[in-house]
């Protein structure tokens, strides 16, 4: 009698394990083919971007203004948040930040 029990148990566990070997299984193929989807896509992106860079003429790189950087860290502090490494993108919550005003000082003189 327990040996029949330890036999239906066992099927029992057989059974909820062939069960989660298919749904793996067709998770697995689900998977490989969403990537193949996404493989051709990605190879179709590239061949575009290739034919669009061959059409457009190369642009000299564009000389960068620093001023303009630390313009652009002065107003995003002025409009609540920190610029300093150690809070940087916190907001400041009202409140000036010795760091933020230290570097931005550095960066203008």
């Amino acid at each position: 009698m327990e040996f029949e029990q330890q036999l239906e148990s066992m099927h029992e566990q057989f059974r909820e394990l062939m069960g989660f070997v298919a749904k793996m299984t067709e998770e697995n193929h689900s998977l490989q083919l969403e990537n193949h989807h996404l493989r051709t896509r990605l190879e179709e992106l590239s061949e575009t971007t290739e034919t669009l860079n061959e059409q457009q003429p190369v642009e000299k790189p564009r000389k960068i203004d620093i001023g303009e950087g630390v313009d652009n860290l002065a107003r995003i502090y002025n409009e609540g948040y920190h610029v300093c490494n150690v809070h940087y993108g916190s907001s400041r919550k009202g409140e000036d930040c010795l760091f933020c005003l230290s570097f931005l000082s550095k960066q203008h003189a």
